[in-house]
């Protein structure tokens, strides 16, 4: 955990454009690896910006898939719209390195995991159960996330998220094992799910890298040059990578959501 959070306030200031650039130089806890202002003068990480597209994807990809009612009507959800969030959300973040910017990335990140942690603790019960769930949900959630934003201590947000995960672990591995689920579909889900994890962990495995070895990194984007550069900027994978393993997950806590429904218990 103690990484975690050095991970978070790691600083790679002092860049040569840092002070050129539309929003100015960075006022964040966390400046990362990718140098400021190389790319766009409006956007001060380019990669870090762009790769938040693979959040807003599978939320849209959702909304508008099958029954939709059209842009007007798409199908909404907790876990599309805290997709959507976290995109747009980490998109002006990291395109600013604004502080006030910083805690809605980080905000929008507890509230995927929050949506996740929903979807997974309603699934296969009662309507009055679920509902209970909600509203316990809510009422920590909430309140804990003024308190982060009260006390800007990144170790709050560390301790939301990991805490978050954990419960997320737990209970999916209870909801995918039960007896009564069709076996063939609870091993593919069980499979999905092992997979969505380990391309997460690979995302967060380039995370560590691209701080640890920035300077390296550095160095290896200006031999190759552009675009092939871009494929180094290992945080923007990370974004890449966690999105298409929340997207999987999200799908597979629908596919249960829908083949329980039917089993809830009254």
């Amino acid at each position: 955990m103690s990484f975690m959070i050095s991970h978070q306030t790691s600083e790679f200031a002092g860049d040569s454009h840092a002070f050129t650039g539309a929003w100015g130089p960075s006022t964040s806890r966390a400046n990362f690896c990718e140098e400021d202002y190389v790319i766009s003068f409006y956007v001060a990480e380019f990669v870090n910006s762009l790769t938040n597209l693979a959040y807003i994807y599978p939320a849209l990809k959702y909304m508008y898939g099958r029954g939709s009612g059209g842009i007007l009507r798409p199908n909404v959800d907790f876990m599309s719209i805290s997709l959507l969030v976290l995109g747009v959300g980490s998109f002006l973040f990291h395109a600013s390195l604004r502080h006030t910017l910083e805690f809605v990335d980080e905000l929008s990140m507890l509230g995927l995991t929050w949506s996740m942690l929903h979807a997974a603790y309603t699934a296969h019960q009662s309507p009055t159960v679920a509902r209970t769930i909600s509203i316990a949900l809510a009422v920590f959630h909430i309140p804990f996330l003024a308190f982060y934003v009260w006390s800007s201590e990144i170790i709050v947000q560390v301790i939301g998220f990991v805490g978050a995960i954990v419960l997320i672990g737990l209970r999916t591995h209870h909801l995918l094992h039960r007896p009564e689920l069709p076996k063939d579909k609870s091993r593919d889900w069980i499979i999905r799910t092992w997979t969505a994890v380990a391309i997460s962990l690979l995302g967060y495995l380039l995370w560590n890298i691209d701080l640890k070895y920035c300077t390296e990194l550095r160095n290896l984007r200006h031999q190759v040059g552009l675009p092939w550069a871009w494929l180094f900027e290992f945080h923007g994978w990370w974004h890449v990578l966690t999105a298409v393993g929340a997207g999987q997950f999200t799908n597979i806590m629908r596919e249960v959501q829908g083949e329980t429904g039917g089993r809830k218990r009254e």
